[in-house]
């Protein structure tokens, strides 16, 4: 199946971010997750995640320079968002991308599950793996303009220079990376998609 299909199949199952934090709200409730895997550790990700998204959806705000950029982007783009209720990632990253597409009418954002998306999943693999968050820049043809993810550009340099050091990620790493993200603000996303929105826009 071509890229472009398996994108349109995928967008059928899209939510809003609205929608998607409802889901999260529910989940949270019932003591469940999203996605195949229903472990303890899972629920509790998607309950301390609950957290995380409520405070940065109040807290996030982009600076004026930025949001000029933002607010100036002049074609309509959709932001595919491929997510599970569990990432600590997305928690700190979604909220961001959520304000970037406030800001001018044209951006749209729609969210999948990645577990009900293997084929879109598949497509766009960060070394090999099922990372997430990813975000696919999509044009009214539904064809991806751009690619980000699966961590803003700072974040995924500390990651790969924890892995040449220590083979893996430790918890204390993560407990680092935590850290990190809420000491920039969703600064560095900021950064990052206005990159990509330059360049497409140069397109």
């Amino acid at each position: 199946m071509e890229l472009t299909q398996i994108i349109r199949d995928s967008l059928l199952k899209a939510v809003s971010y609205e929608t998607y934090r409802n889901l999260i709200d529910k989940y949270e409730a019932e003591g469940t997750t999203s996605g195949e895997e229903q472990t303890e550790e899972r629920v509790q990700y998607t309950a301390l995640n609950q957290k995380r998204y409520k405070r940065l959806d109040k807290t996030i705000s982009i600076a004026p320079e930025q949001a000029d950029c933002i607010i100036n982007f002049p074609k309509s783009i959709c932001l595919l968002v491929i997510t599970e209720s569990w990432c600590g990632d997305a928690a700190q990253i979604l909220p961001v991308v959520h304000k970037i597409a406030e800001l001018n009418p044209k951006i749209t954002m729609k969210l999948v599950f990645r577990d009900e998306n293997e084929l879109l999943m598949n497509q766009f693999l960060t070394n090999g793996g099922k990372a997430i968050p990813v975000v696919l820049f999509l044009d009214l043809e539904d064809k991806v303009l751009a690619r980000w993810g699966s961590r803003p550009s700072v974040a995924t340099q500390m990651v790969e220079a924890e892995k040449a050091k220590n083979g893996k990620l430790t918890p204390e790493f993560k407990e680092e990376l935590q850290k990190w993200y809420n000491q920039d603000k969703g600064m560095t996303i900021v950064n990052d998609f206005v990159k990509i929105l330059e360049d497409i826009k140069k397109k």
